[in-house]
């Protein structure tokens, strides 16, 4: 099973997420590929995360994951959790220390929802903090330097155990990223 996981304020609708959905019907046609539209609420989002990873360990199935920004942060939580590999795209380190930004109204252009974010939610999402990689061989770390809305040093810090790709310049979306999908492919499924 391959679990995508998508970033804050996105959607499996998201350039990346088309992409990944596109590429693994194609070249993984036979491969059970799960992208959800998470919740905007933490808890909520990482318990059908759980849900869905839970299912699959008790149906005996191998689990990776690809997550992207706070989808990275959950995937880290997960792989270290539950097992499996994970491949994290410009993943959100401490996603906790930049909510107080976000709090307030905010609007998902994907799914046309408008939504709270409160100082809860800062706490919630700080509950699935990996302060350490334990397992480091469970991960493949792609970072771009030019990354405006995260720190890829944070990144390169946390994981810097794990297997990196670090491309100068760039940005958040990680550009290029479709040119990488079959070494993630590799690295998930060899």
């Amino acid at each position: 099973m391959l679990l995508y996981i998508h970033g804050f304020n996105s959607s499996p609708l998201s350039d990346k997420g088309l992409v990944t959905a596109s590429f693994i019907k194609q070249h993984y046609p036979e491969l059970d590929f799960y992208q959800p539209q998470l919740p905007s609420e933490p808890l909520e989002a990482m318990a059908l995360l759980i849900q869905m990873v839970e299912k699959a360990k008790a149906a005996n199935k191998p689990i990776s994951y690809i997550g992207s920004s706070l989808g990275g942060y959950f995937a880290s939580y997960l792989a270290e959790n539950y097992g499996g590999r994970a491949v994290l795209i410009n993943p959100a380190v401490k996603p906790f220390e930049l909510f107080d930004e976000f709090i307030g109204t905010q609007y998902n252009p994907y799914t046309n929802e408008t939504y709270q974010v409160s100082a809860k939610h800062k706490q919630d999402i700080a509950e699935f903090d990996t302060a350490a990689i334990m397992n480091p061989d469970r991960f493949y770390v792609l970072l771009q330097t030019g990354d405006e809305v995260l720190d890829y040093k944070q990144a390169v810090q946390k994981y810097h155990c794990c297997k990196l790709l670090i491309e100068p310049d760039g940005e958040h979306r990680f550009i290029g990223y479709e040119k990488q999908l079959a070494s993630i492919c590799e690295y998930l499924f060899s």
